[in-house]
């Protein structure tokens, strides 16, 4: 499918077929749900709604989808996902989503407000929630990964959203700040030279 060509145009070693395959072998030796684990955020919005349609067919196991948000759009992967009948999401409160943590609970509850897959979560309650965790975030600055705003660079790099946060903090600490673009650069070449592995 064009959804699941991989970045470099050619097919990714990771087709569709390869992973409906692995469902049905776990589902087979005992697993009780199914994960989808996208640490990176690489699973766009359409290609998400195939590959969970595809397991929803396949298996009857709960499936679970997992992402981080550096791109901005993991949240319309989230609500594709759902049209198809992913089983769980995870998501953080707006204080602490975004950018390498995942996509906004409150975003994708009003989202889902009003459809069959609505949440029954009541937005107003959460607010608290959110409040709180900003106040918490506040400590927890200085280990913050400096960015701000969402990029497309991750479909390029296909650094997970902890590497980069957890990265970008100690390139400042050994004083190598000034190379981070030649840093990711570098990352993405040896994960090419690897066989994509990420």
């Amino acid at each position: 499918s064009e959804e699941l060509k991989h970045g470099r145009g050619e097919l990714s070693k990771y087709d569709l077929k390869y992973y409906v395959t692995l469902a049905k072998e776990l589902e087979k030796s005992g697993a009780d749900i199914i994960g989808i684990k996208d640490m990176a955020g690489l699973l766009r919005p359409y290609a998400a709604q195939i590959l969970v349609k595809a397991l929803r067919d396949g298996i009857s196991l709960p499936i679970h989808f997992h992402t981080h948000d550096t791109s901005g759009v993991q949240a319309a992967a989230y609500l594709k996902a759902a049209e198809v009948g992913v089983d769980i999401v995870d998501c953080a409160f707006a204080s602490m989503s975004g950018v390498t943590s995942q996509p906004c609970l409150e975003g994708v509850v009003a989202s889902l407000e009003h459809t069959p897959r609505d949440t029954g979560l009541v937005l107003r309650n959460l607010e608290p929630f959110s409040a709180y965790w900003e106040a918490v975030r506040g400590w927890y600055a200085p280990f913050e990964s400096d960015l701000k705003t969402p990029t497309g660079e991750v479909y390029r790099t296909e650094m997970p959203g902890g590497q980069y946060s957890n990265w970008r903090s100690q390139t400042e600490q050994w004083g190598l700040g000034s190379k981070w673009l030649e840093l990711k650069d570098a990352s993405a070449a040896v994960n090419e030279m690897l066989g994509g592995i990420i």
